[in-house]
């Protein structure tokens, strides 16, 4: 049997996405990264899957004629690909329909707080506005509610201070590792 497949979205500059990667290039994850879904054409991701060799299909909604066209066009190359694992790492959008109702149980995302806290996409500022002492990484499953999906994994960290960027920075070694983990425990039950 071969090694399972994974699309990675991203729209930023794509360390989660590095992360999976190398993981995948090292051997640590049974896996490859057979697709990279960016909706930023020239963000940093982009060059990050240039550097492994991973396919991407990089375009914004609206040069594909709106949000259902576009999700269809990634459905269409997934299917191709015979993906096994949607894994969203830092993308911004918000899934419709089209994607869920073709992979839904199949997608997952990590999330800079302890969810259900702090959802949304400044999580980190609004726990260092709310002035909590630990934080955390949460991966789950995706659904039509924002950041609403089966909890999966999570791991916290403390810091006590007020910089969201020092929190950003914390936050993101743990996720690298704990996505890595998570996926590798969900592909061992595909």
């Amino acid at each position: 049997m071969g090694k399972k497949k994974l699309a990675v979205f991203a729209s930023g500059s794509g360390t989660n996405f590095e992360a999976i990667a190398q993981a995948c290039a090292d051997g640590r994850l049974d896996a490859e990264v057979a697709l990279m879904v960016c909706d930023q054409p020239g963000a940093a991701v982009v060059a990050r899957a240039e550097r492994f060799g991973v396919p991407a299909f990089v375009a914004s909604p609206k040069e594909m004629g709106g949000k259902a066209a576009f999700e269809a066009e990634i459905v269409r190359r997934m299917d191709a690909l015979g993906i096994d694992l949607v894994c969203l790492a830092g993308y911004m959008r918000i899934l419709s329909d089209v994607l869920l109702d073709a992979y839904g149980g199949r997608i997952i995302n990590i999330h800079p707080s302890l969810l259900p806290a702090f959802r949304g996409a400044h999580a980190v500022e609004q726990a260092v506005e709310y002035g909590v002492k630990v934080y955390g990484i949460t991966i789950h499953y995706v659904n039509a509610e924002l950041d609403g999906g089966k909890i999966i994994a999570q791991r916290a960290f403390e810091y006590d201070g007020d910089d969201p960027e020092e929190v950003h920075r914390i936050g993101q070694k743990i996720e690298h590792a704990l996505y890595v983990e998570t996926i590798q425990k969900l592909l061992s039950n595909l």
